[in-house]
């Protein structure tokens, strides 16, 4: 691949994760729309958030940001964290800083 064909892919990969991210942010705060049913809801989507997560981004990042997606959907009063968006924040804006 060229350099300008690689760069393109990457910005595409950066628009994509903050676009998933946050619409699974959001499918994880509808849980608070239905009281009591919420917490059946994040027993569900917690697995399957964690596992997105984990597959969207590589490495320690995906693994560590799938693990705290998980027990975040699982801990009630939570749900307002916008784990998928922290983590893009993280990958895109503070890690490459460093």
């Amino acid at each position: 691949m060229t350099e300008q064909v690689q760069i393109k892919a990457q910005a595409d990969n950066r628009k994509r994760n903050l676009i998933l991210g946050i619409i699974f942010d959001l499918v994880g705060y509808a849980s608070y729309g239905v009281p009591l049913v919420a917490e059946i809801t994040d027993v569900i989507w917690a697995p399957i958030a964690g596992f997105i997560l984990s597959r969207m981004y590589k490495g320690a990042v995906g693994r560590v940001g799938g693990v705290l997606e998980f027990v975040e959907e699982l801990i009630p009063g939570t749900d307002f964290i916008p784990t998928f968006t922290l983590t893009w924040i993280y990958t895109y804006l503070i890690k490459k800083e460093k």
